[in-house]
């Protein structure tokens, strides 16, 4: 990569490209340049620019290939701000903001195309228990259930039933 990073997402497109996504850099600045690697040919290229610098986000492939972006810590602790990503045009553009903001959260692609983004850090670095809801036919995020304890750090699986297992975690809210 041309820049050295943690704390970013890799998500696989439908090309079979990697988009690297954010993170910080070795002098803990958050980034928002974003790249691409090729494994066919073991190559790097630039995948655009975020419209936010941040770290600690999370990275969702949709249905139709586009990839989420949703929440981190950047510009401020626990963002509510979300960017979509089409590989098509190496793009991003902002779509609706979360009701919370979060990073360490979790998201999940649901068999309608929805996006589940649970749990995180707010923005007083406390775990939560809410979940959202994106829809990204509308760009717009709806609150759901709550778990039952407060998880940031942690992993969601989709079961084969369509729901999504979310375990381990921090929980110091």
């Amino acid at each position: 990569m041309s820049i050295p990073r943690e704390w970013h997402t890799a998500t696989v497109l439908n090309n079979g490209k990697v988009l690297v996504a954010g993170g910080r850099d070795r002098g803990g600045r958050d980034i928002s340049e974003c790249e691409l690697y090729d494994p066919l040919t073991g190559n790097w290229t630039s995948g655009g620019s975020l419209n936010f610098a941040r770290h600690s986000h999370t990275a969702a492939l949709l249905l139709d290939g586009r990839v989420l972006i949703a929440g981190g810590h950047g510009k401020a602790l626990g963002m509510t701000e979300a960017e979509l990503y089409d590989p098509k045009t190496n793009v991003w553009t902002l779509t609706g903001s979360m009701n919370y903001g979060r990073g360490d959260s979790t998201a999940s692609v649901l068999s309608n195309g929805e996006v589940l983004v649970a749990g995180g850090r707010n923005e007083t670095q406390y775990s939560m228990d809410s979940a959202e809801l994106y829809d990204p036919l509308t760009g717009n995020w709806l609150i759901t259930g709550k778990m039952h304890d407060n998880r940031s750090s942690h992993t969601a699986t989709i079961l084969t039933n369509g729901k999504v297992l979310v375990a381990g975690g921090g929980n110091d809210g």
